[in-house]
């Protein structure tokens, strides 16, 4: 076991590759999807329900993660079925292969409301060009020239390149439920700011939290502003669910989350996670003492070079902290001739 701090550790230094399953905790399963991206894996977990599994998460809808599927549904799960699928957020490495586990499997698909009408939403809203709402917002938040330009004239990313489609019904899960689900009772608390109403499972039996992308292990959640809903304020959303969530916080939670590593000593990785904001806001309100674009913002946030890869999570991260300080009155905003925002500290 490697120590990671005073209370934050690792029970699992490797994790699963290929086809490998790791039983985290009695009749639990930890696998792993490799995605095309610099975030190369998502972590997808099977609950034993006795002559079927619920599976947590999906990866990508892709031929070659359906077909590790069916090698891990032919291995490590044994050949039984996937009677349930639980998504806790719409993002596509997770909701991805939803759909086909319903059509092709016969799966129920438990999610959140929210989570459901923007997965089956985007998946229907495919646009071959930016439309102009995006290059008009790209170009708010001052982004590089090079890439506006490059970008205004190459076919967007599409949820539906890496989401089956949705069928119609699912099964609501929400704030407050309990839900039972591989033996156990399973308490569920809502997350927000990385996606909204984003679930999060606590054991009530045992230990385990399954986190999705809520809370991992050693990288921040990407928290970002987009052009469908541009005058969000998702740090605040993340900061206030953050906080709540701590309330719930055990050392000896075994945090199950979707990229990373799973891990124990919760409290301290919750406070981590709450003063790795706090610390980026109070650098970027310094930073402004030169105005700004969010585009112009990267260096006080990230503290490292961010490359082609990285640069649209980066920009709409960055817009999202920049506009959480306006909106708190720490930052002023004045638009520029050509249409970006500029950002000052507020006096």
């Amino acid at each position: 076991m490697k120590d990671l701090g005073p209370t934050l550790r690792y029970p699992w230094e490797t994790p699963p590759s290929g086809i490998e399953a790791i039983e985290v905790a009695q009749g639990v399963l930890w696998m792993r999807l490799p995605l095309p991206m610099k975030l190369d894996h998502v972590n997808v977990y099977a609950l034993d329900e006795g002559e079927s599994w619920t599976i947590v998460d999906t990866g990508f809808d892709s031929r070659k993660t359906r077909a590790i599927w069916a090698d891990l549904i032919a291995g490590p799960l044994g050949g039984k079925p996937i009677s349930r699928v639980l998504v806790t957020h719409h993002h596509p490495d997770h909701i991805g292969l939803a759909g086909w586990f319903q059509s092709e499997h016969g799966a129920q698909l438990w999610t959140t409301r929210t989570a459901w009408l923007m997965g089956r939403m985007l998946q229907l809203d495919t646009q071959d060009a930016p439309t102009p709402e995006s290059i008009e917002f790209w170009r708010s938040a001052g982004m590089d020239p090079d890439i506006l330009a490059e970008r205004s004239n190459e076919r967007p990313f599409n949820f539906s390149d890496v989401v089956a489609p949705l069928p119609l019904g699912y099964r609501r899960i929400k704030q407050g439920d309990t839900i039972r689900v591989g033996g156990r009772d399973w308490d569920v608390h809502m997350g927000n700011g990385h996606a909204p109403e984003h679930a999060t499972l606590w054991s009530r039996d045992d230990n385990l939290v399954i986190a999705g992308d809520q809370i991992l292990s050693s990288i921040s959640s990407n928290i970002g502003v987009y052009a469908t809903e541009p005058d969000a304020d998702p740090v605040a959303d993340w900061l206030e669910a953050c906080e709540r969530l701590n309330t719930l916080a055990r050392a000896d939670h075994l945090v199950l989350g979707g990229h990373k590593l799973p891990f124990t000593g919760l409290p301290t990785r919750m406070r981590q996670l709450i003063d790795n904001h706090h610390g980026a806001l109070k650098r970027l309100e310094q930073h402004l003492e030169t105005p700004s674009t969010a585009g112009e913002c990267f260096a006080p946030l990230f503290k490292r070079k961010i490359g082609p890869a990285e640069y649209g999570l980066a920009l709409v991260e960055s817009i999202a902290h920049v506009q959480h300080l306006y909106f708190e009155g720490r930052a002023t905003r004045e638009k520029r001739d050509d249409g970006a925002w500029v950002y000052s500290r507020a006096v």
